[in-house]
């Protein structure tokens, strides 16, 4: 997986000179109340990456923003976010859990009075990252998996969240991610 997607990258980069530039970047974000270096692989040009100052979601939506490898190969199959299993690895996410936020808007979620992003684990994957949206929000989905967390037994957690693995694999097989 590693070759094709590094492979894509460098074609890209020789190709076309617009999308050279380093492979991976860092965001900020929040998991467990403590800030880390969010790892991806880059899908924005450089100079677009540079103007979004640390959180590059805003961008993405414009195919302009993109590299070719982030258009077609990373985004659609969610590998700009294998990286993240370094985060996991070092304990900073776990696999399944609340996706990591930016700090700013977790802020915004604490004037709220919401502040489960302090109490558990983001992860690399989960159930607001797997419905992609569909008909709930991703806070409420984000809250019943707390909720789960907190008053399940842990063999259920852990055939709960074997299940969001797997759809998981569906999701990015089925090329569910963003498309241009």
């Amino acid at each position: 997986m590693w070759a094709v997607v590094l492979g894509a990258i460098g074609l890209d980069m020789l190709r076309c000179p617009r999308d050279r530039g380093r492979v991976l970047y860092r965001e900020r974000r929040v998991s467990q109340g403590r800030s880390f270096d969010l790892l991806k692989l880059r899908t924005l040009r450089e100079s677009v990456l540079v103007r979004a100052a640390g959180h590059v979601r805003p961008f993405e939506a414009d195919i302009a923003n993109l590299t070719w490898a982030g258009r077609r190969v990373l985004k659609p199959l969610y590998l700009d976010e294998l990286p993240q299993l370094v985060n996991v690895l070092r304990g900073e996410m776990s696999l399944v859990g609340p996706r990591p936020w930016p700090p700013e808007l977790v802020e915004q979620q604490l004037a709220r009075g919401v502040d489960y992003r302090l109490r558990v684990t983001a992860g690399w994957t989960g159930p607001a990252q797997v419905s992609k949206g569909r008909d709930v929000e991703f806070e409420a989905l984000d809250r019943a998996y707390v909720e789960l967390l907190r008053t399940r037994p842990a063999r259920e957690v852990v055939r709960h969240d074997l299940r969001i693995l797997r759809r998981t694999l569906g999701t990015m097989l089925r090329r569910e991610g963003l498309a241009y």
